[in-house]
């Protein structure tokens, strides 16, 4: 009898175990950078930086941290924002989302016209209410805190103490108390942290703050080092939320910094956590971090991580098993199959059912005219414009983050330019200096098919004899992108193969943005009432660390 039960238990566990499952990280992979972090009642809520693209702030929705759904965004008005003029890696930088008594909290700040901001909703999915301007809080990364007293706090980055820095990088952290009838600060300024955990090592970039309150510690959660690879965040610890704040001595609690970086399948620049405590008393928090292919190369810019915390001697730490952060944490829920995925290996396909575009699409820059429309027979229409992705106005494109290191995008297009102004097809775009566009269009009067890096022709091919729909391909391997073209679905014919994608990489194009692929119709500069048609859009990816 002993024996059945202990085989009977044993069983069981095996099954336990067969059942258990993992998150895979990057949560959001792609660009999907500097994520803040909510829960209200049963629901999670995550929001990210989305810098010069439209709609603003991505929001992401999720029951059990596991499975993530995109939800909209948090400013889908062009009332809302104005991008107008935007290079791409200004507009909308570090977001933080709360919720308090039923209403959602968002404070951000927009670099380039609007400076710091609050808006509010019911509903996460929106509408998200007009933003109310914070002209007091002078700084980025503004977070707000909710006591259980009925009092709360924005804290953010801010210039050093009059405006005299003791070394390059010296930045403070500041608190105001915030009216949460009138959405406004009161009282007067309060400084929590000089330049950062010791100022003897002359600490750089204190930026990212966040508080926390747990058993009568009030908790400030900060990045330190720079959004780069000495990135890291730092915990401080008082009990009252206007200080004094001492830091942790066993700062930092989460970076990569000290790794070899030749190590395989690196993660990097870890840094600008939010913390959330789950519905079971488990605490985890999310932050950015990078995926580079080589040295500090990457072009899929900075993506959401998650990992456990854990609470040591009443100091919270991340528990990454090991100083590596993992592509994987074991977590208590269910995967969902039918859940659009935003991690691992996954397809995306787009042939356009709706009349309404997928909210995983991005715009460059706030979008005022309507220059797309889905026709009646399920084709995306695009309507060729004189902007162009060089320029600094809205282009007529339609984006797809780059999601993983290998992988393609691809798409069909029909489209007969009437001269070599006039192109239409796939672009993968890092900024306006920075990007590859395969395309349709019409050279010394023949049509053909096209590669450009910005405005300089690198190959083209005659597209004779001239195929209703031209089929286009991107493929990403780590630095080397490769351009197709089909006159038939999936008989690919290189154009050209091996082109450099550290062009487009973070490190050589600069600013805080990953790659975008995306379809894209131009008239460079000259007026047109010409249009292509998209069949469909797709990204592939297939990485070799989620096939383990």
């Amino acid at each position: 009898m002993k024996k059945r039960t202990s085989l009977l238990l044993l069983t069981l566990l095996l099954a336990r175990i067969s059942n258990a499952q993992s998150f895979t990280n990057p949560i959001l992979a792609g660009f999907y950078p500097d994520p803040s972090i909510c829960r209200a009642g049963d629901d999670y809520y995550i929001v990210n930086s989305s810098f010069a693209y439209f709609p603003g702030l991505p929001l992401f929705h999720s029951k059990d941290l596991l499975n993530w759904k995109q939800i909209g965004y948090a400013m889908d008005r062009p009332g809302q924002l104005n991008l107008d003029s935007a290079g791409v890696s200004r507009g909308l930088f570090a977001p933080a989302i709360s919720y308090h008594n039923g209403t959602f909290y968002i404070v951000c700040t927009e670099v380039s016209k609007l400076g710091n901001f609050v808006i509010t909703a019911k509903d996460p999915r929106g509408p998200w209410s007009d933003p109310v301007k914070l002209p007091q809080v002078n700084g980025i990364d503004p977070s707000l805190f909710f006591d259980n007293n009925g009092k709360a706090y924005i804290v953010f980055n801010s210039i050093p103490p009059n405006n005299i820095s003791l070394h390059e990088g010296h930045r403070t952290i500041r608190m105001f108390e915030f009216d949460v009838q009138n959405l406004k600060v009161v009282g007067e300024e309060k400084l929590l942290v000089n330049g950062g955990t010791d100022m003897s090592k002359k600490p750089v970039w204190i930026e990212g703050p966040h508080l926390i309150k747990k058993d009568g510690w009030y908790y400030l959660i900060c990045a330190e080092g720079g959004t780069g690879y000495d990135h890291s965040e730092v915990v401080f610890r008082s009990k009252s939320p206007e200080g004094p704040f001492v830091s942790y001595d066993k700062n930092p609690i989460l970076t990569q910094r000290q790794l070899d970086p030749n190590r395989k399948d690196p993660i990097t620049t870890a840094g600008h956590a939010d913390f959330v405590e789950d519905k079971n008393g488990n605490w985890w928090g999310v932050f950015l971090a990078c995926r580079p292919y080589e040295g500090d190369f990457y072009n899929t810019g900075r993506e959401t991580f998650m990992a456990p915390v854990v609470w040591k001697e009443g100091w919270p730490e991340f528990n990454l098993g090991g100083d590596e952060i993992k592509y994987s944490y074991p977590i208590d829920a269910k995967q969902n199959n039918k859940t659009p995925r935003f991690n691992g290996n996954y397809t995306f396909y787009d042939n356009f059912p709706q009349d309404t575009l997928n909210k995983r699409y991005r715009f460059l820059r706030t979008v005022h005219e309507s220059w797309y429309r889905i026709t009646d027979h399920k084709m995306l229409q695009l309507k060729l414009r004189p902007e162009t992705m060089s320029g600094n106005g809205n282009p007529s494109f339609i984006g797809f983050h780059q999601p993983h290191l290998t992988g393609h995008a691809s798409t069909g297009v029909e489209f007969h330019g009437a001269d070599s102004n006039q192109r239409a097809g796939l672009v993968v775009f890092q900024n306006e200096k920075a990007y590859y566009f395969l395309c349709r269009t019409t050279i010394n009067g023949q049509q053909v098919v096209a590669l450009y890096k910005e405005n300089e022709l690198l190959a083209s091919i005659p597209a004779t004899p001239p195929h209703h729909f031209i089929y286009l391909k991107i493929q990403a391997d780590k630095d080397k992108y490769s351009f197709f073209y089909a006159t038939r679905k999936n008989k690919w014919q290189l154009l050209k193969g091996d082109v450099d994608a550290k062009h487009l990489s973070t490190k050589t194009a600069g600013g805080f943005v990953g790659s975008v692929y995306g379809m894209y119709a131009t008239s460079n500069g000259q007026p047109s009432s010409n249009a292509a048609l998209f069949e469909f859009f797709e990204v592939k990816n297939n990485d070799a660390v989620y096939k383990k």
